[in-house]
């Protein structure tokens, strides 16, 4: 799919760090935006001129955890699955993604990393840019393990993350409990290799958060979920992960924000308390995002989940098990239902993780030099167009 010379993208209210251009125009040339800007700029007559028609024009998401959409997951370790979900998400406002693979076997993080480091070196296609793993285990505690399978749960091995992280360069984060044996040398071996170390499926109390940051654990996944908070042990309360989290100042979030799995209310909390710039939105999508199966009933890959209520639960309906939300649904979220400006929302799901993952000079953000990855989208936040690197993606 070929990249037009030069894009010229008018009428749109472009949300920018500085604020939102009511009439801005966004140029954009070679992958790259070349121009932000109000005034009217000539460009060669053959270029391509697309009228947003007022609609709003802003970075696409950056999810920084997804497992599946279409009918497939990433478990499936297959190229054809990767690029399936990566094109769903794209056409629902996804414009770069953390593949994220549940605790499994080992070989299937395995496969899941030569698959990723593959998909990785081809040239941009036809859907949301891939840009690492995120593995959600194995290191979890069975007390918090939700829907992961429980075969899969252990404390920390030595031997089984050093092969995998000396192996390969594509593992961007690696979500554990901090407080199962040796998983405070786990923090500091990854975190010393540039992976993003994430608390999660956890009882972790606050001395057991600060030795966890201290030891390289910088993010917490999936806020709330999954983690005890303010709690009574015999006739004396106590912290729980939550409350932890919140006192370590410098430690990142993410919420799943489709007023589901984080009522808006705390929603709106958590942005309090922590601030836009330590706030990532995430879907947590599973294979029945951005698919038919997202009408109710039993899931198509896994009969132990079901769809009920727009969200994926255990079929015994004892617990959340994942999400069918999508990019462009957690800004609406954060938006009609937990109060936060559109400009913050579109920082949470594309500034802020973009930062997080350390890759904030290339993208989430609309200004000069950084990838043409944007999102067209109007009042209703109906989604009307997705650009991955430059290029439209096709509906």
């Amino acid at each position: 799919m070929s990249v037009n010379a030069w894009v010229k993208i008018v009428n749109g209210r472009v949300v920018t760090p500085g604020g939102i251009l009511s009439q801005g125009q966004i140029i954009v040339t070679e992958g790259k935006i070349a121009e932000v800007t109000e005034r009217n700029v000539e460009l060669p007559t053959d270029a391509e001129v697309f009228d947003a028609e007022g609609c709003y024009v802003a970075p696409g998401c950056i999810d920084m955890h997804v497992h599946g959409a279409a009918g497939h997951d990433f478990s499936e370790a297959t190229p054809e699955a990767f690029r399936a979900i990566a094109r769903a998400h794209a056409l629902q406002g996804t414009t770069a993604l953390y593949p994220t693979i549940a605790a499994d076997s080992v070989e299937v993080f395995r496969r899941a990393i030569r698959t990723c480091e593959r998909v990785m070196t081809e040239p941009a296609g036809d859907g949301a840019c891939i840009l690492g793993l995120h593995l959600e285990g194995n290191y979890l505690n069975p007390a918090m393990k939700g829907a992961q399978h429980p075969d899969h749960i252990y404390p920390p091995k030595p031997e089984e993350y050093h092969e995998l992280l000396e192996g390969t360069t594509c593992i961007k984060r690696w979500s554990a409990a901090p407080e199962l044996p040796g998983a405070l040398e786990f923090g500091r071996y990854a975190s010393e290799r540039g992976v993003v170390v994430s608390v999660a499926h956890t009882t972790a109390d606050y001395p057991a958060v600060r030795r966890a940051w201290e030891a390289g654990f910088t993010h917490a996944t999936h806020f709330y979920n999954a983690m005890t908070a303010v709690h009574k042990e015999g006739v004396y309360k106590h912290e729980g992960t939550v409350e932890g989290i919140y006192l370590t100042e410098g430690m990142t979030v993410e919420v799943i924000a489709d007023g589901i799995h984080v009522p808006p209310a705390i929603l709106q909390l958590v942005c309090r308390i922590k601030g836009t710039e330590r706030v990532a939105l995430v879907t947590d999508a599973m294979s029945e995002a951005c698919s038919e199966g997202e009408k109710e009933g039993i899931c198509r890959r896994d009969p132990r989940l079901m769809i009920e209520e727009g969200v994926c639960k255990l079929a015994d309906g004892s617990a959340i098990a994942g999400s069918i939300a999508t990019g462009i649904r957690l800004i609406r979220t954060m938006v009609r239902e937990a109060g936060c400006s559109l400009s913050e929302a579109v920082r949470m799901a594309a500034e802020t993780p973009a930062r997080i993952m350390g890759i904030s000079e290339r993208k989430g953000a609309i200004r000069r030099g950084m990838d043409a990855d944007l999102i067209v989208f109007d009042d209703d936040f109906a989604l009307r167009r997705t650009m991955v690197g430059g290029r439209w993606v096709r509906k």
